[in-house]
């Protein structure tokens, strides 16, 4: 592991970028698109993948075993905070007192745009009750620095509608959202292709989270192994810092002086 890892919630991930376990066409394309990501961290919806609630059904656990993977459960489908605690609590006793959990809590179903303010309340209420929450929000920055003062783990702006493939629609909140919040910044939502996960990483965010981009995508693994480039070279761009614009005045690419007959 290189040192510079990812950290949420005290424990170090090598890969930046956490990807979905939904929408494959069966659990052997998601293993093997998740295979190619890289990716530490997989988020899985509650209400609509089977981890053990369904007897009997092919089960995710199966192929992305929890030895090998951090598991991410999410709240997917919820519109309300007390929705969203109750399937977190669910997801909790079948995952072994599992912790780390992806709170999101929506609007309506076309947007599916954050209800902020349930959000809040369900944020509250895990947080007092021991969970280390991730949580998916607009990208307003007072939310989300209202989120980390409640003790969330990793805050989650969209970059645009869930699903959408629209890519990073205001660089400038993200900025913001990053300037004022101390806790990770993970762009969720809205990822269309590999160069919105390269701007997002180039803009300082810490990791980013995606589905559609790689499951809707026509060759899913292949996909996966490009976003997982993305990230990294976004992430190595940022750290090397670009060199500073100048606006209306060229500059030659090699020297101008000290060359042979001058």
């Amino acid at each position: 592991m290189s040192n510079d890892n990812l950290i949420i919630a005290g424990k170090a991930y090598s890969s930046r970028l956490l990807v979905g376990t939904g929408k494959y066409q069966d659990f052997a394309q998601t293993r093997a698109a998740i295979d190619a990501s890289g990716a530490d961290i997989v988020t899985v919806a509650i209400r609509r993948t089977n981890i053990g609630q369904n007897a009997g059904e092919a089960s995710l656990l199966d192929f992305l075993p929890p030895s090998e993977f951090t598991y991410l459960p999410n709240t997917a489908g919820c519109y309300s905070a007390d929705d969203a605690v109750r399937t977190l609590r669910l997801a909790r006793e079948l995952l072994d007192d599992h912790r780390l959990v992806k709170l999101e809590v929506l609007g309506d179903p076309q947007s599916l745009y954050p209800n902020v303010v349930e959000t809040l309340a369900a944020a509250k209420t895990l947080v007092k009750e021991g969970f280390e929450v991730m949580v998916y929000t607009s990208d307003d920055p007072i939310i989300a620095q209202q989120l980390e003062d409640i003790g969330c783990a990793a805050i989650m702006p969209l970059a645009s509608l869930i699903g959408s493939g629209m890519g990073i629609l205001n660089p400038w909140n993200l900025q913001l959202i990053l300037e004022r919040v101390k806790v990770p910044v993970i762009v969720d939502a809205g990822v269309g292709t590999a160069s919105d996960a390269a701007i997002a990483m180039e803009l300082g965010c810490q990791g980013v989270l995606m589905n559609t981009a790689i499951a809707a995508a026509q060759d899913p693994v292949l996909m996966a192994s490009a976003m997982r480039k993305a990230v990294e070279a976004g992430r190595e761009a940022y750290r090397a810092g670009r060199m500073p614009r100048k606006f209306y005045s060229a500059t030659p690419s090699s020297p101008t002086s000290g060359m042979i007959g001058r």
